[in-house]
């Protein structure tokens, strides 16, 4: 699919509790489903990095959805403190908020939610989908912290993917010892190389098509022609 085909990004305010959580919404012709993107501390949606992997999810027919977890606010005092991207309870609950009123929208409404989380939006996404596995179907993490999900990391059971640079090793230790706590479909993808933010050429190409394929086996599975035989 050509971008030019691509329908502009809509801006969407999410109203959770008493903040207003800003989004940017694509929705290709036909979606096979759609990805909520939960950025790590430090990052928002405006992040080059999340927005090349969206983009080719677009491509491939995927609609995105790329989340502020926090308030302009909120991300000010982050910066400084670091506080909110640790209170990865206060994101999950934001994340299946959102994925709720998802479910709301024309646009939205009939597609199965996948989530695809970075650094401490990984960990806010396993959260999130141990607690509302009906809603929010897998998870991709890309150089997550699934340790920082806690004891949800064992009620998680939706199909979920860590994918991990090789050279980022505190990240893929870390990674390799969650994967033992995770009892649905599971799988630990290692680009060899590549550092923590996939800095590297070819390194977030490379996160892209892992994120694309396990999606596409988990979330929206191609649909099989059906014999006459």
């Amino acid at each position: 699919m050509s971008s030019a085909l691509l329908p502009a990004p809509l801006t969407l305010d999410f109203s959770v509790e008493d903040v207003v959580l800003r989004g940017d919404l694509v929705m290709p012709p036909q979606a096979r489903g759609v990805v909520l993107f939960a950025q790590g501390g430090g990052s928002s949606r405006m992040s080059p990095r999340t927005r090349t992997v969206a983009a080719f999810l677009n491509q491939a027919g995927f609609g995105t959805v790329l989340l502020d977890l926090l308030t302009e606010h909120e991300a000010q005092v982050d910066d400084v403190t670091h506080w909110y991207r640790f209170e990865v309870d206060l994101l999950a609950h934001r994340l299946i908020e959102v994925a709720e009123q998802l479910t709301l929208l024309p646009a939205t409404r009939r597609l199965p939610i996948g989530c695809f989380g970075a650094s401490t939006g990984a960990a806010a996404a396993l959260v999130a989908a141990a607690a509302r596995p009906e809603l929010l179907r897998t998870v991709v993490s890309r150089g997550g912290r699934p340790d920082l999900a806690g004891h949800a990391l064992r009620q998680v059971h939706a199909p979920t993917c860590l994918i991990v640079g090789g050279a980022d090793r505190e990240i893929l230790s870390i990674n390799a010892q969650a994967l033992g706590h995770l009892h649905a479909a599971k799988s630990l993808e290692i680009i060899p190389g590549a550092t923590h933010l996939f800095l590297e050429p070819g390194a977030l190409e490379q996160v892209s098509r892992l994120g694309l394929r396990w999606l596409g086996q988990h979330l929206a599975p191609p649909l099989v022609p059906r014999s006459d035989h």
